[in-house]
């Protein structure tokens, strides 16, 4: 049986506030065609196919018209598992819809036997699909508890929640191929490539929010993951799995990131090989920084969306801020870099991170402000413009 494992599509999240729907349309494209090439029998998509809880139209459009292809008329099963970004609600109202056509979309955490884990016929052999859509850490952690316990705790439960699909996967693995479909963090993966911010919800990829090694055990032929967007197998080589990662490099945390669908050849009772699909759809994302000569003379910025620092000797004159705009028209971000004064670095306000500035009133107006709750401004300022 050839599995392909997809995840996190974050279906028409713009960069910044440009429109990316070809991109994803292109990407998704590229998916359906990967799969026919390349034989796929089933589809696995371990979450986040939506950017937010409530998706527009045209994004609930274009991720069904992708599932229904994928699914090939009914020929290609396809199991999606519900992700932080998603609302277990809409997948419920879209179940029954899509059930029919082959795909099968899971927003509730549910037992094995009562619709957890799904039995499927898919090339010619018997797979089992066990489902675990995002947990959240108030449904599995008393807040009245010691906060020092609450990872424990998070860790503790949802090892107590996967447990039962493990017990039924191994009543299983002689006859089926076992996959676990999950939205969660391990332990020990690495959630970004390089040194910049990602655009992932900071209060959902913390330690209190990372499941142990020992929630994921070997009963599984694969353990397909989402939540993490940086394609990467799992730190333990003794368990088969993988991040498939985003489609497309979603952020600037993300630039530069090569990103892939996971191709999946198991059979029953035996580990899985995966193979690594590179993607190639989609506009590159970059960062750059240097004096404008050099810029304006690197043509490998033209096809990129870009975060643009301009190192000028002074504050540039708003006609060559403008031409700068007009050079690089995707140039999501454009800042420059300067020397300051001491009075002029402690007032500026442009290019400075958000957290950065609400911690500096905070400070002047109440005192210090805790790192928590900066971790809460970061996520609704991501919200308010991603």
């Amino acid at each position: 049986m050839r599995i392909l494992h997809t995840s996190d599509w974050h279906l028409l999240k713009p960069i910044g506030h440009r429109d990316r729907a070809d991109e994803h349309a292109a990407v998704i494209d590229e998916v359906v065609g990967i799969a026919g090439d390349e034989g796929a029998d089933l589809v696995v998509h371990s979450g986040d196919l939506f950017d937010r809880a409530l998706p527009g139209p045209d994004a609930i459009g274009l991720a069904l018209e992708g599932l229904v292809r994928l699914a090939d008329g009914g020929r290609r099963p396809v199991v999606v598992v519900a992700g932080n970004h998603d609302s277990p609600k809409l997948f419920n109202a879209l179940a029954p819809v899509l059930l029919p056509l082959g795909v099968h979309l899971v927003g509730d955490l549910l037992p094995p036997e009562s619709g957890g884990a799904i039995t499927l016929s898919a090339g010619g052999a018997e797979a089992l699909v066990a489902c675990v859509p995002f947990v959240t850490q108030g449904r599995v952690v008393d807040f009245m508890d010691d906060p020092g316990k609450t990872y424990a705790r998070y860790a503790d439960r949802m090892q107590a929640i996967i447990r039962p699909h493990h017990v039924h996967a191994e009543t299983r693995k002689a006859e089926a191929v076992t996959v676990l479909a999950a939205h969660f963090m391990v332990g020990g993966v690495r959630v970004r490539g390089g040194s910049g911010p990602t655009g992932m919800k900071e209060l959902t990829i913390g330690e209190a929010y990372a499941v142990t090694e020992a929630a994921v055990n070997h009963d599984f032929s694969y353990v397909a993951l989402g939540h993490i967007h940086l394609p990467q197998d799992l730190p333990n080589r003794a368990i088969t799995g993988a991040y498939a990662g985003s489609l497309l490099q979603l952020d600037f945390g993300e630039a530069g990131e090569e990103k892939r669908v996971v191709l999946v050849d198991a059979e029953p009772g035996r580990p899985a090989e995966m193979t690594s699909v590179p993607l190639t759809s989609g506009t590159p994302l970059l960062r750059a920084s240097g004096r404008w000569e050099a810029l304006d003379a690197d043509g490998g910025l033209d096809e990129a969306w870009l975060d643009l620092t301009v190192v000028t000797d002074g504050p540039p004159l708003p006609a060559e801020v403008e031409s700068w705009r007009a050079r690089f028209p995707r140039a999501v971000k454009l800042s420059v870099e300067y020397p300051r004064t001491d009075v002029e670095e402690h007032h500026r306000v442009e290019g400075r991170p958000i957290e950065d500035l609400y911690a500096e009133y905070h400070e002047s107006v109440h005192g210090e402000v805790d790192d928590d709750y900066l971790a809460l401004v970061r996520e609704v300022a991501d919200e308010a413009t991603g």
